[in-house]
Formats: C-alpha cells, sequence, structure tokens
C-alpha cells in the first residue's frame, strides 16, 4: 500500500509538450509510472514520445480525463498559468469523481494561489499537492509510481513515510532511511510556500491510516505554524513514531531562507519553538539531518517495530 498513487494510478501530464514536461514525463515513464496522457491547449491530436512510449495530448484536461481515466495530473507549465491549470484539472476531476494535482510550478502569484487553492477546496475529492515542490512518489519492487521532478533511483520500496516542505531534504530524508536499511511507503514534498494545498496534518493522517507505513519522517521549516500544529495533531492522534526535524536553525529573525514560507516574522516560527513543540508531542527529534536515521532506528526499536 501507499498513500494517494500507486502502480494503478492514471497520469496525465499538464505542459507535456514543453521542455519540463517532457523531460520528467520521460523520467516517470522509466520509472514504470503509468503516464496515459498530456495537455497542452491548441495541440490536442498529437502525441508525444517518452522513451519509447507514445503518448496522446489532449487539448484540455476535461476531455483527456474522460478519455483515459485518469485520477492524477502533473503540473509544468510557466507560473502565469499553473493556477488555471489547477482549476481545470480540479473541475475536470470532480466530474470523474475525483483526483489528485501535483503541481511543480515555483513562482505563481500569491493571489492566484489563493484563488487556485479556494477552487480546489470546493471539491472534496479533489487534492492538491504544491505548488513549488518535488511531487510525490510511491516505490514499487519494479519501479513504481512517481509524480514530480525527484530522482527515482534513490528510493526503495519499504514501510517508512516521508513528508517534508523542503525538496533537497526529502532527499536527504530518503538516503536516511536507506542508510538504515529502511525502505519508504510513499514520500510527499508539500513544498514551502505561504499558499498551498496539501499540508502536514493530512499527510500525517495518511500515513496514519495506511497498514503499510509503521514510521514517518517529518522535515519542517522555519516560518509559520505548520509545524507546531502537526505536532499538536500528532499528539493527539497519532499511534505511530514520528521522527521530526526543523529546517533553518540558524536564520535570523526577518531573513528569508529557502522558500517564501520560511521566514521569522516578529520573532514567531523559530526552530526552537517547532524542536520544543515536537519534544512536548512526543516526536522523535533529530537536531541534524544527518542524524535522522540513528533516531528512526531509535523510535523503532522503542515501539518494538526493530530489533535492537
Amino acid at each position: 500500500m501507499a498513500i494517494w498513487i500507486d502502480e494503478e494510478s492514471k497520469i496525465l501530464i499538464q505542459g507535456i509538450t514543453g521542455k519540463q514536461g517532457t523531460f520528467h514525463g520521460t523520467r516517470m515513464v522509466r520509472y514504470n509510472t503509468n503516464v496515459v496522457g498530456g495537455v497542452t491547449p491548441g495541440k490536442g491530436g498529437q502525441e508525444v514520445d517518452l522513451d519509447g512510449r507514445q503518448v496522446p495530448v489532449y487539448n484540455n484536461m476535461k476531455e483527456a480525463v474522460s478519455e483515459t481515466g485518469a485520477d492524477v495530473s502533473a503540473i509544468y507549465v510557466p507560473a502565469r498559468f499553473a493556477a488555471a491549470a489547477i482549476h481545470e484539472a480540479a473541475e475536470a476531476f470532480d466530474e470523474n469523481g475525483g483526483g489528485l494535482i501535483v503541481c511543480i510550478t515555483e513562482g505563481i502569484p500569491t493571489l492566484d494561489m489563493i484563488r487556485a487553492v479556494d477552487k480546489v477546496n470546493e471539491f472534496e475529492k479533489v487534492r492538491l499537492i504544491g505548488p513549488n515542490c518535488p511531487g510525490i512518489i510511491s516505490p514499487g519492487l519494479d519501479g513504481g509510481c512517481k509524480v514530480g521532478i525527484m530522482p527515482a533511483f534513490i528510493h526503495k520500496k519499504g514501510r517508512i513515510g516521508i513528508v517534508s516542505k523542503s525538496g533537497t531534504l526529502t532527499y536527504e530524508a530518503v538516503a536516511q532511511t536507506m542508510s538504515v536499511d529502511e525502505g519508504q511507503t510513499t514520500c510527499v514534498g508539500i513544498g514551502g510556500d505561504p499558499v498551498s494545498g496539501t499540508g502536514f496534518i493530512d499527510c500525517l493522517s495518511a500515513f496514519e491510516e495506511d497498514p503499510e507505513t509503521v514510521a514517518v519522517v517529518m522535515i519542517g521549516e522555519i516560518g509559520g505554524s505548520a509545524e507546531e500544529e502537526a505536532a499538536e495533531w500528532v499528539s493527539e492522534n497519532m499511534s505511530k513514531p514520528v521522527i521530526g526535524f526543523v529546517a533553518g536553525s540558524t536564520a535570523p529573525p526577518g531573513k528569508r531562507m529557502g522558500h517564501a514560507g520560511a521566514i521569522i516574522s516578529g520573532g514567531k516560527g523559530t526552530a526552537s519553538e517547532k524542536f520544543a513543540a515536537f519534544e512536548k508531542a512526543g516526536i522523535y527529534v533529530a537536531r541534524d539531518p544527518s542524524e535522522i536515521g540513528q533516531v528512526l532506528v531509535g523510535a523503532l526499536i522503542e515501539a518494538g517495530l526493530r530489533e535492537s
């Protein structure tokens, strides 16, 4: 099992004829991801070659979803068009029973994203991951399902869930699980923009319900209160061990570090506050990314999920 995507998922690529859509679409296909089509307005009826697989192109999402039965969309379109692409995908999936939208694009104007998130929230069975994120991957025994820009080869099917605001630290968390002979059920890069779709609690809740996930690694950042809210949720709802790390501990107040949301304002949102919230909630804390693997081992041993 995994959360939200697996080898049976049917993927559309919005912006498939563009440089990024073709490049990453090819790598998705190489991972055995089931890419069933793509969307580029005005180019319907064409085909795109993705590593030997001829993928049909449609003019719009409604047509693409109707023809293919797709339930996942990966958005690789420029920032000025990305919010409209989210709107279009949300409406098309809602008409077909629901779906997952993964928006990789960065630099989307904040007001555009506010409207896009509001649109997605109108539809109970439509979920948005991103924007400005690496995407989501569920490793399988022979490839898997990769919807995004992460390097597939670093992943391995296993029993640890990963959720992270940071793309590169998602990869470090994967490397840390591999260093202690553990693999992943699903890895979700939620992005660090101030306005986005799926958050920590959404992912933690899904991992809690997934029978194959036995523990979760959660990577936060300075700024905002999402980590504190997630910690409170963990303390009240999570039965599985959670290992937490917060990036940006050396950032001075008022200095943006990395993502647009990673800024300490008015003395709030510091790494120390977030670490304290983690500890209060019973989350196993790694103070350095290089410690994640060993902290994970300790948590698994304490939970009776691994021998010492």
